[in-house]
């Protein structure tokens, strides 16, 4: 069977005891698991001693999760067993280090490994689904982190289900980057749209968005384009902007608050229900998101994207 090995890695403001604390108890894992957040009706059995649970839920699927050795606080082996949509085992690591923050104090660096395969028929897959797995596995991480400094994540999602996008033309960028970059490269990007739009961009108004042209999670890579509606065609625009439209059509859309770098959340859960048919994602248009808040103005907790999949 095709091989699934891959690890991610983060560092946490917090000892190494207290994220121990937080791994070795199943039932604190549940505001932070990558999975688990989407679907907030999943049923969940924990046992009495957070050492293992069982899931059921109709896009998560079904399956089991145990914890089988722990050397507090270095390190904590689980078995994971999947059983919907098909069977496989998996062999779960977290390997838990000291190390210094730059504020001074006491820091963690956690790593999440896997050491899993595949099902015969799906070895056509296997760099996709590492690919889409160590993603899962970042946004976990991430999740995580604030969990434990903060004791909570500062992430709501809202599925408003379907909707409608009204269009229109824009003024954008459009970036082809590593997906590890995504971030800081598509700030820069607003930044340079910003400063375009209170100097020589009079005839912008509406909401920012962005728009994910490919995804080749493979090779790491994404090309996109942000960008904002424009009421009237500008009179100067900068050579390596693009002129474009998003036009008017149906969408199946999820509302997400809270940090940008929880925004995968929202992505992931429009993704699993496209896969489980709650919708019909129509591939004449790409996704887009909608930031509903002013960038760079509203508290991060009070942060608000909606990301609209085109439906069919």
């Amino acid at each position: 069977m095709p091989k699934l090995n891959f690890e991610k890695s983060i560092d946490i403001a917090g000892s190494p005891e207290r994220v121990f604390d937080v791994l070795s108890n199943l039932a604190s894992w549940r505001p932070w698991n990558p999975w688990l957040v989407l679907e907030p009706t999943a049923e969940v059995t924990v046992a009495p001693d957070g050492k293992s649970y069982a899931w059921v839920g109709k896009i998560t699927g079904e399956g089991e999760m145990r914890i089988t050795a722990e050397n507090r606080p270095s390190s904590i082996d689980l078995d994971l067993v999947f059983l919907k949509p098909f069977k496989s085992k998996a062999a779960i690591r977290f390997s838990i280090e000291p190390r210094p923050i730059e504020s001074g104090g006491q820091g963690t660096h956690v790593s999440w490994s896997m050491d899993s395969s595949l099902p015969f028929f799906l070895f056509f897959m296997k760099k996709l689904m590492t690919a889409l797995l160590g993603m899962d596995y970042q946004r976990g991480l991430t999740m995580l982190k604030d969990y434990v400094e903060t004791g909570e994540v500062p992430s709501r999602l809202g599925v408003q289900g379907p909707s409608s996008y009204p269009g229109c033309r824009y003024v954008g960028i459009t970036t082809e980057c590593a997906i590890d970059e995504l971030g800081p490269r598509m700030a820069a990007d607003f930044q340079r749209l910003q400063k375009w739009k209170e100097t020589d961009g009079s005839g912008a108004s509406g909401e920012a968005f962005s728009l994910y042209h490919t995804w080749d999670l493979p090779r790491g890579k994404v090309k996109y384009t942000s960008g904002f509606p424009i009421a009237a065609m500008p009179a100067d625009v900068p050579a390596d902007f693009v002129i474009g439209e998003i036009p008017k059509l149906p969408t199946f859309a999820i509302e997400h608050v809270g940090p940008y770098r929880h925004l995968g959340n929202a992505w992931s859960v429009g993704m699993q229900l496209a896969r489980s048919r709650e919708f019909r994602q129509s591939k004449s248009h790409p996704p887009f998101e909608v930031y509903t808040t002013p960038l760079g103005s509203t508290p991060e907790t009070e942060q608000r994207v909606l990301v609209h999949f085109p439906a069919s």
